[in-house]
């Protein structure tokens, strides 16, 4: 049905040009096609009584990972609140409670990220501290 359709469009846009002295059968032919093309109702079922619907997609979020600072012997204290304070944006008692279980348990959570986020945030951290001479390690962790 569609293709008639389309083909007597393009008859008629041949028509057109070929009969150019004839408008008077012109516009007949356009009414015509009009009343062939009004036939065709866009919103009708033409499935043939089958029942589709739409697969929504499932969507799930990103796992999290947990971006983690390793204690040293040798990095001093007030680093470690810096860089606390500057890369994860804690305030200056949060950094120092992370800062104390970095120093009294060996490992401290600097926050919960995107795969992508965390390791932007590792090797930011890292880089940093060999920038400054400092042996501290940031890693991560999948949550």
């Amino acid at each position: 049905m569609l293709s008639a359709s389309i083909n007597l469009v393009y008859f008629d846009v041949n028509i057109r040009v070929e009969i150019h002295k004839d408008w008077h059968y012109v516009r007949d032919l356009n009414i015509f096609i009009v009343a062939i093309m009004s036939d065709f109702d866009p919103y009708k079922d033409r499935d043939g009584g089958l029942a589709t619907q739409e697969a929504k997609p499932k969507l799930k979020r990103p796992p999290l990972y947990k971006v983690i600072l390793l204690n040293d012997d040798f990095t001093p204290m007030d680093f470690v609140i810096e860089i606390l304070m500057d890369f994860f944006a804690m305030s200056e008692e949060k950094a120092t409670q992370v800062m104390l279980q970095v120093h009294t348990q060996g490992v401290g959570v600097c926050g919960m990220y995107s795969k992508d986020v965390a390791e932007t945030k590792v090797y930011i951290v890292n880089d940093y501290s060999r920038e400054h001479h400092h042996p501290l390690m940031c890693s991560m962790e999948e949550v």
